[in-house]
C-alpha cells in the first residue's frame, strides 16, 4: 500500500495534507465540546442562569457550524485525492500491461488482470479516501478523549486504560486470521471473472451444445465459494466491534458506578461525570471505527500486493535499439535482400514440456512468400509471433530485413512487420475507426486500397454508412468472414514491409482466398512498402491451396521444420505435406499437380466455391 502511495501520490499532496488538517480541526471542536456541556451543566442549568444556558447553546451551534464547514473540505480533498490517485493507479496498470509481453499476459491470465484494474484499484481507492477522511479524525479522537478524560480525573481515566491492551489483543487476534482470507477472496473474484469472460464470449458455443445449465452450475459453484470465503472473513471480522463494545461498555459501567459514589461524596461534580461519560463514548466509538479502519486497510493492502505484483513484472521483451534501423540500404539491394531469416530458433512457454518451436532455420528474400503448414498444435503460430516479437525466441536469432528483431525498436519493426492473428479482433467503433489503427494519418485513398486488396471493399461499399459503419464489440454485427477482411485491410494499412497472415482466411470461401492471395502478390509486385521494398507475406494456412504458390514452404511437425522447399519439391522429398496435400485434393488433382499441371482449387464435399464469405452446406 504505502509503495502505491509513495509513487502516485506526488500530484495530491495538497489534498492528503489539508484534508487531515481540516479534519483534526473538527476533532478539536469535537473534544471541547463535552467540556463547554460540562460547564453548561454545572454553571447555568444547576444556578437555573437561563441567559448562560443560550449563551452556552449558541457556542455548541457556532461550533458545530464550523465543525461542520471543514468537514465539507475534507470531503472534497478525500474525493479528489482518492479518484485522482485511483484513475492514476489504474491508468498505469493498464499501460503497464500493455506493455507486457505474450508470456506475462500468459501468466497473469485475462480474467486476474481485470479484476486487478477494476476491483483491487477500486480497494485501494476507497482505503485512500477513508485515511484522509477518518485515519486521523479517529485514532487522534480516541487518544484526545482519553487525555481529556484522565486530565478531568487520574483515577477513572485508569480504569479505562486498562481496557486498551485487551482491545489491542483482540484486534490483532482477528486480523491476523482475516488476511488469508480477504487474499482468497480476491483469487476467487479472478475465477468469477475468467467463467463470466468465458461464458459470455463463448454464448454460441454454450448454446450450440446445450450446456446452458452447465455453465450456470459453474458459475454457481464459483460465486458459492467465493460467498463462502467472504462470510468466512466476515464471521471473523463482526466479531470486532461487539467484543469491542462489550469491553468498553463494562469499562463504561465501572466508571459510572466509581463516578456517582464519588459525587455522593462530594469530589465530583456533576457535570463533570456527564463530560468523563461523553469522552468515554467518543472513545468507545472511536474504536469501533478503527476497527472498520482496520478491516477496510487489510483488504486494501491484499488488493494493493495484487497491483503491486503487476507493476513490479519486467516485461520480458525490452525496447533495446537505441536508433531506428535504416531500410535504405535495404531497399537499394532489394533483389538480393532477405526479408526474414531464422537460425536456429527455438521457443519455450514455461513450464512446458518440450519446445513449441524448435530449431528452425530458414530464409526468405524481400518480395518473397513463406507459405506455413502443419497439424494443430505444431508451432505455426508460435513461429510466425517471432518475427514482430510476440514473443522472444530463447535460443537462435530472429532477423528481419538483415538485422536482428532485438535490434529494432519494436514501435518501428511492428509497424514494418504486421500480422493478422488467427481470431479476428475487432473493436467498437467504425469501420474507419478499426481502420486506422496502425496509420491515423492514413487517407481514405489508402483506406479503400486497402480493403480493395482484402476482398472487402464490395461489401463496405454496400453499406449505406460506408467507412463510417458502425462496428460493435468484436466486431459481432459482422459475418466471420468479413470480419477476417477487414482485419487484412487493417493490416495493410499503413504499407508495411512484411504481412503475416496466421490462418486469417479460414473464413474465407476458395474463390475470395485466391483473389486475396493474387492482390498480395500485386502488392508485392508493385512494391508499394514506404521504404520503397515489395511486400513480403507470411501466409500461415491448414489449407493447401493457400500456400502451394509461396516461393517457400515451411511443413511444421511437433514445432520442428519437417520440410522446407516449394511445392514440386516438398511432393517429392517430404511425406508429411503429401499426406495433407492427399487429404485434400483428390486423386486427379494428385496426379495433375505430380504432372506439373496447376491443381483446380479444391472443393470441400457439400460446398460451394462460390463468392460469399463462408463455405456453406449445399
Amino acid at each position: 500500500m504505502f509503495q502505491l502511495f509513495r509513487r502516485f501520490a506526488g500530484p495530491y499532496l495538497f489534498q492528503i495534507v489539508v484534508g487531515p488538517a481540516c479534519k483534526l480541526i473538527e476533532v478539536l471542536f469535537d473534544l471541547l465540546t463535552p467540556l463547554v456541556i460540562a460547564r453548561m451543566i454545572d454553571a447555568a442549568v444547576a444556578a437555573r442562569d437561563v441567559d448562560a444556558l443560550l449563551r452556552y447553546g449558541v457556542l455548541l451551534a457556532g461550533m458545530a457550524v464550523v465543525g461542520i464547514c471543514f468537514t465539507l473540505v475534507c470531503q472534497k480533498m478525500a474525493a479528489l485525492a482518492s479518484q485522482g490517485m485511483g484513475t492514476a493507479i489504474r491508468g498505469a496498470l493498464f499501460e503497464h500491461v500493455n506493455e507486457l509481453s505474450y508470456a506475462e499476459l500468459d501468466r497473469f491470465g485475462t480474467p486476474s488482470l481485470i479484476t486487478r484494474i477494476t476491483n483491487d484499484v477500486n480497494q485501494v481507492q476507497l482505503a485512500i479516501a477513508l485515511g484522509i477522511r477518518q485515519l486521523i479524525r479517529w485514532p487522534f479522537l480516541a487518544v484526545g478523549s482519553m487525555v481529556a478524560a484522565l486530565l478531568i480525573d487520574v483515577e477513572l481515566g485508569v480504569i479505562f486504560l486498562e481496557a486498551t491492551p485487551l482491545i489491542g489483543f483482540v484486534f490483532w487476534f482477528v486480523m491476523a486470521r482475516c488476511v488469508p482470507y480477504f487474499r482468497q477472496m480476491q483469487q476467487k473474484l479472478d475465477r468469477i471473472g475468467l467463467i463470466t469472460r468465458e461464458g459470455l464470449s463463448g454464448v454460441r458455443v454454450v448454446r450450440a451444445f446445450v450446456r446452458e445449465e452447465h455453465e450456470r452450475e459453474r458459475f454457481a459453484e464459483a460465486a458459492r465459494e467465493q460467498a463462502a470465503t467472504a462470510i468466512a472473513a466476515g464471521r471473523l471480522s463482526s466479531t470486532l466491534n461487539p467484543v469491542t463494545f462489550l469491553v468498553m461498555n463494562l469499562a463504561v459501567c465501572a466508571i459510572l458506578w466509581r463516578g456517582g459514589v464519588r459525587v455522593d461524596a462530594g469530589g465530583f461534580t456533576q457535570g463533570q461525570v456527564v463530560a468523563f461519560v461523553n469522552y468515554m463514548t467518543q472513545t468507545l466509538l472511536s474504536i469501533v471505527y478503527v476497527a472498520n479502519l482496520v478491516v477496510v486497510f487489510t483488504r486494501a493492502s491484499a488488493s494493493a500486493a495484487r497491483v503491486n505484483e503487476v507493476l513490479r513484472c519486467v516485461p520480458g521483451i525490452a525496447d533495446e535499439a537505441t536508433a531506428p534501423v535504416d531500410l535504405s540500404a535495404v531497399a537499394a539491394g532489394a533483389d538480393e535482400a532477405l526479408a526474414l531469416r531464422l537460425d536456429g530458433a527455438t521457443f519455450s512457454y514455461p513450464d512446458a514440456a518440450a519446445p513449441a518451436v524448435e530449431d528452425v532455420s530458414l530464409e526468405l528474400r524481400c518480395g518473397g512468400t513463406l507459405g506455413v503448414i502443419g497439424g494443430t498444435g505444431s508451432g505455426k503460430s508460435t513461429l510466425v509471433s517471432l518475427l514482430p516479437r510476440l514473443y522472444d525466441a530463447t535460443a537462435g536469432a530472429v532477423e528481419v530485413m538483415g538485422v536482428d528483431v532485438r535490434s529494432w525498436p519494436l514501435d518501428q519493426l511492428r509497424r514494418a512487420v504486421s500480422i493478422v492473428p488467427q481470431k479476428a479482433e475487432l473493436v467498437s467503433g467504425t469501420i474507419r475507426s478499426n481502420l486506422l489503427w496502425r496509420d491515423v494519418e492514413a487517407d481514405d485513398a489508402e483506406l479503400w486500397s486497402a480493403l480493395e486488396a482484402a476482398q472487402a471493399g464490395e461489401f463496405v461499399r454496400a453499406l449505406p454508412d460506408g467507412l463510417d459503419a458502425h462496428v460493435e464489440a468484436g466486431g459481432a454485427n459482422f459475418s466471420g468472414g468479413q470480419r477476417q477482411r477487414l482485419t487484412i485491410a487493417r493490416a495493410l494499412v499503413g504499407a508495411p514491409e512484411v504481412l503475416i497472415l496466421d490462418d486469417s482466411s479460414s473464413a474465407l470461401d476458395f474463390k475470395t482466398d485466391a483473389a486475396l492471395r493474387a492482390a498480395v502478390r500485386g502488392l508485392a509486385r508493385a512494391a508499394t512498402t514506404r521504404s520503397g521494398l515489395p511486400l513480403t507475406c507470411v501466409i500461415v494456412s491448414q489449407r493447401v491451396s493457400s500456400v502451394r504458390d509461396a516461393d517457400r514452404i515451411c511443413v511444421m511437425s511437433h514445432g520442428r521444420a519437417v520440410g522446407l522447399g516449394p511445392h514440386a519439391q516438398l511432393m517429392e522429398g517430404c511425406g508429411l505435406y503429401r499426406e495433407i496435400c492427399a487429404s485434400q485434393l483428390s486423386e486427379a488433382e494428385m496426379a495433375a499437380v505430380g504432372a506439373g499441371a496447376p491443381a483446380a482449387e479444391p472443393r470441400r464435399p457439400g460446398c460451394c466455391a462460390t463468392e460469399g464469405d463462408e463455405c456453406r452446406d449445399a
